[in-house]
């Protein structure tokens, strides 16, 4: 009988950017974090799982053991460092679960980080795009913002100017994003102004502004996930309900690009897995690296059907205070997106709001919470359906 995992503790740092902290330093500041949170001692862990693209950000690679040169008591524990371009941090959050669940850890230890802005804007932009279909899609002017850029031109030449439900999706998240104090940008700009092209708000790629993308950010966070007969003790417990990976074509000329075909089945499979409906889910903290990504998963986690997913946002249903809040955290969008981190910080934020711990912003009675995801455009997709167990 396999083991069933559960988050017992967590840190995030603050996102932003940080010239003196490296990745060494970041990943003992969020280590030290977790393991008092969770109340663990670190020579009770088995494994560390490090989430790390860097791609060329920095000098350093093989991350997987620094931590060791701050918690010595972890030296000795089995290492991994996982990459998945965008979803890295969800790949180290998986690979603690399939070391849990195999029964070779009791506790594991998951550590996502990235130092992006120690290089110029170009070039952090020239590295990111290597995550996409190189062949076809490295001449893309305009990077991962290109790309994204011919998915919401596409988008709006199927369906229709989607302006006014980008600029509301930017606006929200950066709302909600002030109430939370990881964030890289903390800042309400209100619709107009992300609806507006203007000098500080100028066209990027296509239809997309300034305000549609999400930050070039450093930062790191870390889980601490125990198998359930080993966290008798723990403050708190968080279960996967449901655990879900879905990988599609990396060429966009092999795929519709006005949908998220992955991240549908991805949805779809992690509903059916923990046997529950987007009804039962007081939030979903979702990718959001380009505000055209939340709307084409609006439609494909089942909000909207294709076409029409500018409803939920301008009608308020992914609002705070909507049926389904989404990235109540503020998303990538304001809290930034530090490739490595990024997915393990969607798990924290998630297991915040089921803990009652999110501080301003808690969502009343959270009880379950979806979590997704992604990298590159789509191709991989990770879902996780959160649930408290104590």
């Amino acid at each position: 009988m396999k083991a069933e995992p559960l988050i017992v503790g967590w840190s995030h740092l603050p996102f932003g950017k940080f010239d003196a902290l490296e990745p060494e330093d970041m990943i003992a500041q969020s280590a030290r974090g977790a393991l008092d949170h969770a109340g663990v001692d670190a020579a009770l862990v088995d494994s560390v799982h490090v989430g790390m693209f860097n791609g060329g950000f920095v000098y350093q690679d093989f991350p997987s053991t620094l931590v060791f040169n701050a918690i010595p008591e972890l030296r000795y524990a089995s290492t991994v460092r996982c990459e998945n371009a965008c979803a890295t941090g969800s790949a180290a959050v998986y690979s603690a679960l399939d070391a849990v669940r195999s029964g070779r850890s009791k506790v594991a230890f998951v550590i996502g980080v990235e130092k992006m802005n120690g290089l110029p804007t170009a070039q952090v932009g020239e590295i990111l795009q290597k995550c996409s279909y190189a062949k076809e899609e490295a001449g893309v002017p305009g990077g991962f913002a290109g790309i994204f850029g011919t998915i919401a031109q596409a988008y709006f030449e199927r369906y229709g100017d989607q302006s006014d439900a980008l600029a509301a999706i930017a606006a929200k998240n950066h709302r909600n994003g002030t109430a939370n104090p990881y964030a890289h940008m903390r800042r309400d700009f209100g619709f107009d102004f992300c609806r507006t092209p203007s000098e500080k708000n100028p066209f990027v790629a296509g239809p997309l502004k300034r305000t549609d993308c999400s930050l070039i950010s450093d930062g790191a966070a870390a889980l601490v996930i125990a198998a359930a007969d080993s966290a008798q003790g723990a403050r708190r417990g968080i279960g996967f309900r449901a655990s879900v990976q879905v990988s599609d074509y990396l060429p966009l000329s092999r795929r519709d690009r006005t949908e998220f075909a992955g991240a549908r089945r991805a949805w779809q499979r992690g509903l059916e897995e923990a046997r529950v409906t987007l009804d039962d889910l007081a939030l979903v903290e979702t990718h959001d690296c380009f505000t055209v990504a939340e709307l084409l998963e609006y439609e494909a986690m089942g909000l909207a059907k294709p076409g029409e997913g500018a409803r939920v946002i301008l009608d308020g249903v992914s609002a705070r205070d909507g049926r389904l809040p989404v990235n109540p955290s503020g998303g990538l969008k304001s809290k930034g997106h530090p490739i490595g981190a990024t997915g393990v910080s969607m798990h924290v934020m998630a297991a915040m709001q089921l803990a009652g711990e999110a501080g301003d912003m808690q969502i009343a009675n959270a009880a379950m919470a979806g979590v997704f995801n992604m990298g590159g455009a789509a191709v991989t997709n990770y879902l996780s359906i959160l649930e408290r167990q104590f």
